[in-house]
């Protein structure tokens, strides 16, 4: 494991960041700040209406709330199935859990110029271009401004209230004695599961699918799930990485949570793609035009590079490179793949939204590389403050023994 930071290292049993939080917080607010600036800059300088803004803001979003997302999922399923080998790393999950609040916040602006009937980002925000398709004409009851700003209350109000419901009943564990906020945890994973699933699935459609109203794929939820808790494991790990740098967890978390950290981002490089094969063999093979011209756009000029990348980047590469006992127990190898497949889910994201605005040879442009940048330290510096006054490991949890001792067979 990387050697402790020139910092004074925390004492044995003392895993709360505290005064560090802060500092580590003002770096971030300043990139958000400074990003958001920048992306304003170059939207305003582009003279679009801030069409090309809006997408490069929507894929920042994205990239972000899907890391909060795979946490959520992460957390609901330990308790769901009662595990306890995760019992060390799983406060982490959970600060990246409840920080939804801040992407709600951040994805307001779009909702607000769907009620405003502009249709930069989302084409069917403008009622006359719907009355004049068809294709659009049929979805208007459930492509309505009203609707679609409603139903994204609901998903981002579902996500802020499990992710914060499942940390404020882990801290309080860390403070009482009996088990009774961990058998509330376990009694009341699998509501909270059904109201995850629902959400996200229906929000992969609304936030993203709709970007491209007249297509539709049935599992594109689905495939917005698997890079969402792929991006997360991949997150995780660096993240335990950081703070073990910094003196933190570093004998609570071992190479063996890391090695099952890294089967399950091994896991999820499969299944996400798996799903991504399903969803494209399904479509070729039903050539049917309206669905069709989605890929089609993806597998020509430009985009088909990108096709490349995402095929053997985020699929063939990961998959061999993860296959193995040793990549996941060496350290130094699995972070370089936690890097790389963060990578490859922004490219994902990006290759998903991006080719509904631009077709020219420039695919990323620095307004993307400023909203990403804006997104990206508000974020951080929104978890910072979440994790400040908090545990990084859940001392009351009753099976953390069993975690503290995990090794793999």
């Amino acid at each position: 494991m990387s050697a402790p930071h020139t910092e004074s290292a925390p004492r044995q049993g003392d895993q709360v960041l505290g005064p560090r939080a802060g500092r580590w917080a003002t770096p971030a607010l300043a990139v958000g700040v400074l990003g958001l600036a920048a992306a304003l800059g170059l939207g305003w300088q582009r003279g679009d209406g801030f069409s090309r803004l809006q997408h490069s803001w929507l894929v920042a979003c994205a990239f972000f709330l899907t890391l909060s997302l795979g946490g959520l999922f992460f957390v609901i399923i330990q308790h769901l199935t009662r595990a306890g080998w995760s019992v060390v790393v799983r406060r982490v999950a959970e600060l990246v859990a409840a920080n939804t609040a801040v992407v709600a916040l951040l994805f307001a602006p779009l909702v607000l110029g769907v009620l405003l009937s502009n249709d930069g980002l989302y084409p069917w925000a403008d009622a006359e271009r719907v009355h004049g398709n068809p294709l659009l004409s049929a979805k208007a009851a459930f492509l309505d401004p009203r609707f679609f700003a409603a139903r994204c209350i609901v998903y981002f109000a579902v996500w802020w209230l499990l992710g914060r419901w499942l940390l404020a009943r882990s801290t309080e564990q860390d403070r009482v004695s009996g088990p009774e906020p961990t058998l509330a945890l376990e009694r009341r994973s699998a509501p909270a599961m059904a109201a995850f699933a629902l959400s996200l699935n229906f929000a992969g459609f609304d936030l993203i699918m709709s970007v491209n109203p007249t297509w539709y794929s049935t599992i594109f939820g689905v495939y917005i799930f698997g890079g969402s808790v792929m991006s997360f494991f991949a997150a995780a790990v660096l993240a335990l990485r950081f703070l073990q740098s910094r003196g933190f967890l570093t004998r609570e978390v071992s190479v063996e949570h890391y090695h099952d950290l890294g089967k399950f981002l091994f896991a999820f490089v499969f299944f996400w793609g798996y799903i991504a094969f399903s969803q494209f063999m399904l479509i070729w093979y039903a050539d049917l035009p309206e669905e069709t011209f989605w890929f089609k756009t993806r597998m020509e000029g430009p985009w088909a590079a990108v096709s490349w990348v995402l095929l053997f980047g985020h699929f063939v590469l990961p998959f061999l490179g993860l296959l193995s006992r040793h990549a996941k127990r060496r350290l130094a190898l699995l972070t370089l793949w936690a890097v790389w497949l963060l990578a490859m889910h922004a490219v994902d994201l990006f290759w998903l939204v991006m080719p509904s605005a631009e077709t020219s040879g420039v695919l990323v442009s620095p307004m993307d590389l400023a909203s990403f940048a804006a997104v990206g330290g508000f974020w951080i510096f929104s978890l910072l403050r979440l994790a400040r006054g908090r545990s990084l490991l859940p001392v009351g949890d009753p099976r953390l023994p069993q975690s503290l001792a995990f090794e793999n067979f």
